[in-house]
C-alpha cells in the first residue's frame, strides 16, 4: 500500500463507524491525519474507536440535523484544530420498491439522509475551509446515480443529486484551493446489503464487468489521493469505481 500523505490535515469522515466510512477513516488515519468519525450509531462508532485507536475522536450525529451537524463541527474543530478534509460517507439504502409501491415515508428518509445531510455536512465545513483557502471534500454518491437501479429509486435519485450538488459546489469554490469531488462506487460487501434484497444484491453483481464486489480499500485508496494535497486541480469532477458498469 503505498503511503499519501496526509501529515498535519484533521479530516472528518460521515459515517465513520462501518462499511466504506470505516475503511476511509483506516486509509487517512494511517496516511497521518488527525481523524473525527461521525455516525449516528454510538455503539458502533465506540467499536471502531476501539479499532483505530484512543486517539480518534467521535461524534454521534445525525446529519439530517443541521444544528447538530454545526455543532458537530465546531466540536471537532476545538478538539482537533481546523477541518480540512471532508469525507462525507454516511447514507442508507433504503427498501427494494417498484416507484409505484414505494412507502412515501422512506422516500423521505432516504431523500433526508443522502441528500439533505450531504447538503448540511458540506455547508458546515465550507466556511472555515474558504476562510484558510484549503480544503478537500468527497462525498460518496454510487453508480446507481449515473445508472439508476430498478426497485431503487430513491436511492438513485438521492445519490443523482449527490452529484449535481457536488459538481455545483466544485465549481463555487473553484477560486480557492478547495477540491470537491465525488465517489461512483458499485457495490461493496457492507452493512448496507442488509437493507437490501437478494433479488437487488444478485442484479448489482451482475452488472458489472469485473464480476465482483468493490472491495473496501480499493475505494479507501482513490479517497485518500482526493483528499490529499496532490490533488489540486481536479474539482468538481465524478470518480468511477464501478468494476466498468459505467463508461462515462
Amino acid at each position: 500500500m503505498n503511503r499519501i500523505e496526509l501529515e498535519g490535515q484533521v479530516a472528518v469522515v460521515t459515517g465513520g463507524a462501518q462499511g466504506l466510512g470505516l475503511a476511509f477513516a483506516r486509509r487517512i488515519l494511517a496516511s497521518g491525519a488527525r481523524l473525527s468519525l461521525w455516525d449516528v450509531n454510538g455503539e458502533r462508532l465506540e467499536a471502531a474507536r476501539q479499532e483505530l485507536g484512543g486517539a480518534v475522536e467521535t461524534a454521534v450525529v445525525d446529519i439530517t440535523d443541521a444544528d447538530a451537524v454545526v455543532d458537530a463541527h465546531a466540536r471537532t474543530e476545538a478538539a482537533l484544530g481546523p477541518v480540512s478534509i471532508l469525507v462525507n460517507s454516511a447514507g442508507i439504502a433504503g427498501p427494494n420498491h417498484t416507484l409505484e409501491a414505494y412507502p412515501p415515508e422512506d422516500w423521505k428518509r432516504v431523500i433526508d439522509i443522502n441528500l439533505h445531510g450531504t447538503f448540511h455536512v458540506n455547508r458546515a465545513v465550507v466556511p472555515s475551509m474558504k476562510a484558510r483557502n484549503y480544503g478537500r471534500i468527497v462525498n460518496v454518491a454510487s453508480i446507481a446515480g449515473k445508472e439508476g437501479n430498478p426497485n431503487a429509486s430513491a436511492y438513485s435519485a438521492s445519490k443523482a443529486a449527490v452529484i449535481g450538488l457536488t459538481k455545483s459546489l466544485g465549481k463555487e469554490l473553484a477560486g480557492h484551493d478547495i477540491a470537491v469531488n465525488c465517489i461512483t462506487p458499485a457495490a461493496a460487501r457492507t452493512p448496507i446489503f442488509e437493507q437490501m434484497s437478494r433479488e437487488h444484491i444478485d442484479y448489482m453483481l451482475s452488472k458489472i464487468p469485473r464480476a465482483r464486489f468493490l472491495e473496501v480499500e480499493e475505494a479507501a485508496g482513490m479517497v485518500a489521493w482526493l483528499v490529499s494535497r496532490e490533488n489540486s486541480f481536479t474539482t468538481a469532477a465524478v470518480f468511477d469505481l464501478s468494476g466498468g458498469r459505467a463508461t462515462y
